[in-house]
């Protein structure tokens, strides 16, 4: 069964949660600070963390960070809650290392869809192909990845996206194919978050690899030769 930590100062949210994900078929634990999730991972890692972001002490982004920099936890799927809804912040949430990223208030079986999706996509086996596509490389079994030469520390989300753009640079990859591939069902139209993604991806590929995703307006992506 798996195994989910909720870290998650505000009580009445945190039991919500833990109530509604043994609900779900999950074993579920709660921790009111960074710090004492933190701990129990050290004990024993979960199958999947869900970490508030505005947390007394060490906040939800700052745990992230450190999680992603720890080895043996660095694969972690995390999923990030928060009040804060401005583009520029759900951007800081994802570039920590947050998987997915969830505005509060938020429903419930929402949440329980992308947490089978996240946990569909860490189970996924990997075999032992190398992608590579001008200067950028990926081996899907290490899951390390290269662009020019430079090694690029990617999420599990942004890794999966630019390994189904390099397994399909022979066409235009639409938007909707991407979110049901790699987040395993449909966004609503005004989400953002594949946008974001993509804008991160480019970003910690440099120039250019960066370059080597266009955008098909109207349509989707598409690998390109690098015009950096």
């Amino acid at each position: 069964m798996d195994r989910i930590y909720v870290i998650e100062d505000d009580e009445n949210i945190r039991n919500l949660l833990t109530i509604a994900l043994e609900g779900f078929g999950y074993e579920a634990e709660g921790f009111e600070t960074a710090e004492e999730g933190l701990a129990r991972m050290k004990e024993e890692l979960p199958s999947l963390a869900i970490f508030d972001w505005m947390l007394p002490g060490m906040d939800g982004v700052e745990a992230i960070r450190l999680i992603r920099q720890t080895e043996g936890m660095g694969e972690l799927p995390i999923m990030l809650l928060t009040a804060k809804e401005k583009e520029l912040d759900k951007v800081v949430g994802l570039d920590c290392g947050a998987d997915d990223y969830m505005v509060k208030p938020f429903g419930v079986l929402e949440l329980s869809a992308r947490i089978r999706s996240l946990l569909r996509r860490a189970r996924r086996k990997n075999g032992g192909d190398s992608l590579s596509y001008q200067g950028i490389s990926v081996n899907k079994k290490t899951r390390e990845v290269t662009s020019s030469g430079r090694k690029v520390e990617l999420t599990l989300k942004e890794f999966e996206l630019l390994a189904y753009l390099l397994e399909n640079q022979a066409r235009v990859v639409t938007r909707d194919e991407l979110l049901n591939q790699i987040w395993g069902y449909e966004y609503d139209g005004e989400t953002r978050t594949l946008d974001m993604h993509i804008r991160t991806l480019r970003q910690k590929l440099g120039e250019e690899g960066g370059s080597c995703i266009k955008t098909i307006r109207g349509v989707g992506y598409r690998m390109i030769k690098s015009e950096a």
